[in-house]
């Protein structure tokens, strides 16, 4: 694939859509395109830190095996779209931060059939500044409160396709903001942790993590791979993937969350019940500060 570098010139924000760049305020799809129609595509949220893009081979895999369990052939290589990923960081002058890469089903018509989609997929990338919560956040922890919206079960959608349709999670975002919460912790059919809207969640309890395994319907965060690594290996914490309660997580010493938006930030009340003792558990403060030299340190240079 070749990229047009006309387009990249200037100092406005720049959209990548097939092949090309264009300005913000030119970057258009079909009102056909079944990803806006029916939510027919899949999505991955990228970090670069330090002019490195973190895991980004990890994140492109998560998006092919996102593809191949829709049926959706995306039209370029892996290797492609790793240089596009990288073109649009440098088209941005970004360093430091956020890319959404996001591929749809392509042009069909009003009906559901996808093979109507003669088209090849569409693929967007979008680069920009990003900060889920306010950094004095990250320094003395949020508030979350559980929802009464579940977690779609996973016999109905795998939570690790990652497509365009998050209308379960919005639906909980808007619950939990109601509820006074910066977030909202789902639970499962059965009335286990799965997750918040976009993050992972992890407990500490007597020095040791847990996390909810990936069977009860949380996805395979890239993040919470990051964090199970670190724990083990830099922290020599142990790791546990087991059922939670909110028993569980009412009584834990320490709570936090994980996502490729949210980094790492700490939970200090869960449904009004204050988490620990009232300061942050050290457990996550070291977590945090091996996460941002692993950032600083890796990734796929943006050049």
């Amino acid at each position: 694939m070749v990229i047009c570098r006309k387009y990249i010139l200037g100092g406005k924000m720049k959209i990548y859509i097939d092949g090309r760049f264009v300005d913000k305020s030119e970057a258009k799809i079909s009102v056909f395109d079944h990803g806006l129609l029916y939510g027919d595509g899949i999505f991955e949220g990228i970090r670069a830190y330090n002019g490195r893009v973190f895991r980004l081979n990890e994140h492109l895999d998560r998006l092919w095996a996102s593809a191949k369990s829709i049926n959706l052939t995306i039209p370029i290589t892996k290797k492609e779209m790793e240089n596009a990923v990288i073109q649009t960081f440098l088209a941005n002058k970004l360093n430091d931060g956020y890319i959404r890469l996001v591929v749809t089903r392509g042009v069909g018509d009003l009906g559901l059939d996808p093979k109507k989609c003669t088209g090849l997929p569409s693929i967007i990338i979008i680069a920009d500044a990003i900060s889920l919560y306010p950094i004095e956040f990250y320094e003395r922890g949020i508030e979350i409160a559980t929802v009464h919206v579940r977690r779609i079960k996973q016999d109905a959608l795998s939570p690790n396709i990652k497509s365009l349709n998050y209308l379960n999670n919005i639906l909980a975002k808007m619950a939990s903001a109601k509820a006074g919460a910066m977030e909202a912790l789902m639970l499962n059919a059965e009335g286990y942790i799965v997750e918040c809207t976009g993050d992972n969640i992890f407990i500490v309890k007597n020095g040791d993590l847990y996390t909810p395994p990936v069977s009860e319907g949380a996805l395979i965060g890239i993040t919470r791979d990051a964090v199970i690594e670190l724990a083990r290996n830099k922290l020599n914490i142990s790791v546990k993937e087991e059922r939670l309660s909110l028993y569980n997580v009412y009584t834990a010493d320490g709570v936090f969350l994980t996502g490729t938006a949210a980094e790492i930030v700490p939970v200090v009340n869960v449904d009004g019940r204050a988490i620990g003792d009232g300061y942050l558990e050290k457990t996550i403060k070291k977590l945090i500060r091996e996460f941002k030299n692993l950032t600083n340190l890796t990734g796929t240079p943006i050049r």
